[in-house]
């Protein structure tokens, strides 16, 4: 009976996948930002608000697996010849500290002040990094992951959907073209694949052992960023994967909405742009100031201080031949700063 029970409570999380993925490709037709994560998150967030709907939220067995991906891609970011360019844009870099540490503090402000966000919570939606690390951390120290991924789901959202009309329209750039990130399947190095994934297993029992926040996480991230700059290993995590991985993570962040009623959801997405256009004008003021003071093309400068998700800024860089290595930089950076203090800090507030 209790194989049964287990063979059940697995065929549910399938089905949800499958329903996930379902949500994925209708807004892959829509033309929709972030399909392959907005689209699991708005398919399933639909779906458990129905009682009896044969799903099941995702286990560690699917949600492990994926944590441990997103640490490597990230530490993927680090090759050699990213870091090549490293003196060249080192001043402009080092505008992102301060940068990263405004937005913080007046996102962290307007949430805790304006929509009454417990410390915690209002901390990680001020966060200027992506949607899925800031859950997971949200996840390991208790705060309100719903409202979490709503404001960093509509951040991302705003950003993403503004981004390619300010460059098409100001810039007079075609934003059209390639929506693969990574390399696909068929073109990756399986053998490199394989080690990639050991040190990723490696790296988070390390950081379990260590007692890090985030271990899933952050430890792959660690061990990959060494690898990486070192050369050691050049093949990157295929494209595909990266998708499924959203689409896990997607259906998984939809079950946090269970018990939210759409009002909620409505003035929380409404909420956000309150958050949105102070993040737009502290842009505008590193933008300004780093235009005046490097002369770098100012399309690459308003692509390396956008907050949005580094996947989502990267290929925005490719589709219009943007400086990709210097946009890289800040948004590794920023995303470095970010993932080692986050957990540090939002685990002591109070």
């Amino acid at each position: 009976m209790s194989l049964m029970k287990t063979l059940s409570s697995y065929f549910k999380m399938i089905l949800t996948l499958i329903f996930g993925l379902i949500g994925s490709i209708m807004f892959i037709y829509l033309n929709l930002p972030l399909p392959w994560l907005l689209g699991s998150i708005f398919i399933i967030s639909i779906l458990i608000q129905f009682k009896n709907n044969y799903i099941e939220k995702p286990s560690h067995i699917f949600s492990t697996p994926a944590r441990i991906i997103i640490g490597l891609v990230i530490g993927s970011a680090f090759t050699p010849e990213v870091l090549d360019y490293l003196n060249m844009y080192i001043f402009s870099i080092l505008l992102i500290i301060p940068y990263t540490i405004i937005t913080i503090i007046c996102g962290m402000y307007y949430y805790n002040r304006f929509l009454s966000f417990d410390k915690k919570t209002a901390f990680l939606s001020s966060m200027p990094g992506g949607v899925i690390e800031m859950v997971i951390i949200g996840e390991q120290i208790k705060a309100n992951i719903s409202k979490i991924t709503l404001v960093q789901s509509s951040r991302l959202f705003f950003i993403v959907t503004t981004l390619p009309f300010i460059i098409q329209y100001i810039f007079h750039l075609d934003i059209s073209g390639n929506q693969i990130i990574t390399i696909p399947l068929v073109e990756t190095n399986l053998k490199e694949l394989f080690i990639l994934s050991c040190v990723g297993v490696i790296g988070s029992f390390i950081a379990i052992k260590l007692n890090i926040s985030a271990a899933y996480l952050i430890g792959p991230m660690i061990l990959s960023i060494l690898i990486h700059s070192n050369g050691l290993i050049q093949t990157k995590i295929p494209d595909e994967l990266i998708k499924f991985v959203q689409v896990i993570l997607g259906t998984i962040i939809g079950f946090t909405f269970k018990g939210v009623d759409y009002k909620t959801i409505l003035q929380t997405l409404i909420a956000t742009l309150g958050h949105f256009i102070i993040l737009a004008l502290i842009s505008i003021v590193f933008i300004s100031l780093t235009y005046y003071l490097f002369d770098f093309p100012v399309v690459s400068i308003l692509l390396a201080f956008s907050p949005g998700g580094q996947a989502e800024i990267n290929l925005i860089a490719i589709l219009v031949t943007a400086n990709i290595p210097y946009i890289t930089l800040h948004h590794i950076i920023r995303l470095f700063i970010v993932m080692n203090i986050a957990p540090f800090i939002a685990k002591n507030l109070k």
